[in-house]
């Protein structure tokens, strides 16, 4: 039998913004792409399956309305490869967003940023 997930991967729901932030993430990230995508018959993402540098994450339009969303207490950690990637991974990322701890020298790293972005998924990134 084919193996068609890993056995651990990460999963967002979002409200109606999936393809949206499929699309903004795959264009932020070399060795990116969405590798499959299923839509309900309102547009929406019913299941989809992408890839950011290498590492798989799924993700869904939620179809039913909830009071929650997503929070810092889970975020995407990122190992940036130069200082000109992380200072343009964090630009971008945080634009319409916001900054939980600002691009700068921390104890545990030379260059260090927190944010959330404009669809409210938490990133660490780290030089």
């Amino acid at each position: 039998m084919e193996k068609l997930f890993p056995k651990i991967t990460t999963f967002l729901m979002f409200s109606g913004q999936a393809e949206e932030a499929m699309d903004f993430y795959t264009g932020l990230f070399e060795d990116s792409r969405i590798e499959a995508i299923v839509h309900n018959e309102d547009g929406t993402v019913m299941q989809a399956t992408f890839t950011l540098k290498g590492q798989t994450l799924m993700c869904i339009d939620s179809v039913a309305n909830h009071e929650f969303t997503f929070t810092p207490a889970i975020s995407l950690f990122v190992a940036c490869d130069s200082e000109e990637e992380i200072d343009r991974l964090f630009g971008q990322l945080s634009e319409g967003g916001g900054v939980l701890m600002p691009l700068d020298e921390y104890p545990h790293s030379k260059k260090f940023g927190w944010l959330v972005d404009r669809f409210g998924v938490s990133w660490q990134l780290n030089y």
